[in-house]
């Protein structure tokens, strides 16, 4: 899908398969059971993991309690999920109008309810920094510290540590965590097994994977998995 941008805020809801969304100048994952929330204006490109099902929901500018001027990424509940399904039906009558109306108050209050969860890795503007980002995100097995990374940029590692947060916000540690766990829920979306997906993201056993996952993401790596 091309980049684009609406003047509506977008709800972007993974029913199955995981989309990989850009926006500006950070990348969301959003799995499925989850959805991504782009404010109005913002340019945006998804791209999809598997055989994703999709849904999304156009909000007016202001009619959108709950939600913040972010981005952020949802965990839809059950009863989320068949809201934003039944809010795709068509309206074709005063009653089906009244109808659709209630469903999307509905939204708005399960929206106000929902967990919000971390999914995205910021991308730094920094070029050598973005270098480094970029062969990570390519090789998330390496080996790599603050150190090392130092000394490829001739600087200390304090001086890393410092353009790290100040580039995206974040740690160096937290930021390969997080890339680490991100671009490993694309891998499971597509039915690679979570034996390898551990070891292709660095840890020496699926259970170590497991427990890190499980605590970042309050759910174990199957329910990234296509059945």
């Amino acid at each position: 899908m091309a980049p684009h941008r609406h003047d509506e805020g977008q709800l972007v809801y993974a029913i199955n398969g995981v989309m990989l969304v850009s926006v500006e100048a950070t990348a969301w994952v959003v799995p499925s059971g989850h959805a991504l929330w782009v404010p109005s204006g913002r340019e945006h490109q998804i791209r999809m993991t598997g055989e994703v099902r999709m849904r999304t929901l156009l909000i007016s500018p202001g009619a959108h309690r709950g939600l913040t001027a972010e981005c952020e990424v949802i965990r839809v509940s059950p009863l989320l999920r068949e809201l934003i399904v039944a809010a795709g039906d068509e309206v074709d009558s005063e009653p089906a109008l009244l109808r659709h109306a209630q469903i999307v108050e509905l939204i708005f209050s399960e929206l106000d309810r929902a967990q919000r969860v971390l999914a995205h890795v910021p991308i730094p503007d920094e070029p050598r920094l973005k270098s480094l980002c970029a062969g990570f995100i390519d090789n998330p097995s390496q080996e790599s510290t603050l150190e090392s990374w130092a000394l490829q940029l001739n600087m200390s590692s304090r001086t890393l540590a410092r353009l790290f947060q100040k580039e995206l916000g974040i740690s160096y540690g937290e930021w390969r965590k997080r890339t680490r766990l991100l671009l490993s829920m694309q891998r499971l979306a597509c039915g690679v097994s979570i034996l390898e997906v551990a070891l292709e993201h660095g840890y020496q056993s699926p259970s170590a994977f497991t427990a890190m996952f499980k605590r970042t993401m309050g759910y174990t790596p199957r329910n990234c998995r296509l059945v």
